[in-house]
Order: structure tokens, then sequence, then C-alpha cells
């Protein structure tokens, strides 16, 4: 079950099926896709993504999949891949807070995410050497990009699973931290975000995109920069900054 609430600008998409560690099957993910637009479409000024009970997500739900008839290309490529693009070009900034397994598809799901906490026994990875099956939902490049080739192969060919702090140290999220504390974290820093310079977030968000895809060197995201900033200077928020800056005030941005 997916469910979604939204408040003070915030969205809160909830993955709450504990008694199969939010596993996802392919009701589950149009259900998340809908989330993601439903919130897109009430013009939130930031997502927080979590999962109930003990784990975050542990992958695809294959209970009762027969793997001579299973559609891997529709799961994949019709509902896997088209959910992990909505949300990574999600409007506003966006937060994970990850516990327990964050397994192939959940592991995908952070990596669609702007910032993700885990706790610091979470188990975050690639199970699939158990299945006969192989890393997917943009796991090989997460480990390659972060980890290098060796050490992400032989994550693969072990079926070893990092913790959420060996996942922080290693470059792969944001922060770790105690699984009590996870939850109050990801949603000051949500609330913080919901109250900032949003149109500013966006044109780094875009900038990190390009950088992260290869489709800018250094002298094209500067350039990026240049005009972002240029952009940026007829909006609310940026006048805002700049007269609270000379007032010697807090600034009171809206988002636009």
């Amino acid at each position: 079950m997916i469910e979604l609430s939204i408040a003070d600008g915030v969205a809160r998409v909830t993955l709450n099926a504990p008694e199969r560690l939010n596993a996802l099957g392919p009701d589950d993910l149009r259900a998340l896709d809908e989330a993601y637009a439903a919130a897109e479409a009430a013009g939130v000024r930031a997502l927080v993504l979590r999962g109930e009970g003990r784990a975050f997500c542990a992958g695809r739900d294959i209970a009762g999949v027969d793997p001579a008839t299973d559609d891997v290309g529709g799961y994949l490529d019709g509902l896997v891949t088209p959910l992990l693009r909505r949300m990574s070009a999600f409007p506003a900034p966006t937060f994970a807070a990850a516990q327990g397994a964050s397994l192939g598809v959940g592991l995908g799901l952070l990596l669609a995410t702007d910032v993700v906490h885990v706790a610091d026994d979470a188990k975050i990875g690639s199970p699939f050497t158990a299945l006969g099956a192989s890393l997917d939902s943009g796991g090989h490049w997460l480990l390659v990009s972060r980890l290098g080739p060796h050490r992400a192969l032989d994550l693969i060919y072990s079926g070893r699973l990092l913790s959420g702090a060996e996942a922080v140290a290693g470059g792969l999220f944001s922060r770790a931290m105690p699984a009590a504390e996870l939850q109050g974290a990801v949603e000051a820093a949500a609330t913080a975000a919901a109250t900032g310079a949003t149109q500013a977030y966006l044109a780094s968000k875009r900038i990190v995109a390009g950088l992260r895809d290869g489709t800018l060197g250094l002298w094209e995201s500067v350039a990026a920069e240049n005009a972002a900033q240029a952009a940026l200077r007829d909006t609310a928020d940026y006048r805002e900054g700049f007269a609270a800056f000379q007032q010697k005030r807090r600034p009171r941005f809206t988002g636009r």
C-alpha cells in the first residue's frame, strides 16, 4: 500500500506494507507513480519518502512470480524505469529515510531521491547472487560511480550488503545516524527545504543531474551556473534574499 499526505508544503509518501518489508509489485509501482504525480500537481515544495516498519524496501515482490512467465521487461522497462525518472525529475527537493533493508528496486528508489538519510545498521545492496538475476534499477551505476568497479563487483559477486554507515562512508548517500533519529532528521531537513528558495534549489538540481549524467563538463557547468543565476535574478525569492541580507533579517521565501 502506498500512502500520500500533504501538509505545510511537504508531501509525505509512505510505503506501507511492513508484512512484506515494503516489497513492490506492479500495482505498488503504479500507485507510487500516482502519488508522485499528485504531489507534483499539488505544488509541494519538498517531499519525504519513507517505509513503514523494520525495512525501507526489500525490492521487488517476487512472491508468486513464475520465472517461466515473468514479464521482466514489463516490470522494469514499463514500470520501474519510468517511476525512477519521475522521482529523479520531481520539481522540488526530495528526501528519503531508509532503515533496514534497501535492496534492488528499493535501492533504485534511493538513487532517484535527492537527499538520503540511512540508519547506521541499514542493509543496502544487491542480494541477486542468490536469485540468478542481475542488479537492476540503476544499482550498477551507483556502485561503480561511488565505489569503483572492483568493489562494485565484489559486492555483486558475494551478495554482501553494506551497512548504512558503510554506504555513507563510501559516498552512496547523504548521512547515517541511529535508527531512532532517522525520521526526525529527515522531517527537519524537508521542512527547512520547504521554506527555502525553491527555484534556486531546482537550478542546482538540474546542474547536478547534468554532471551526474556526463552531459556537463567543467566549463559547461560554469555556463549553466551563470545562466541559472541570471534567470534567478528575476524571481521573487532572489529579490527577497538580497533585501533580507541588506536589512539584516531572515528571508521569507515563497518558492517563486
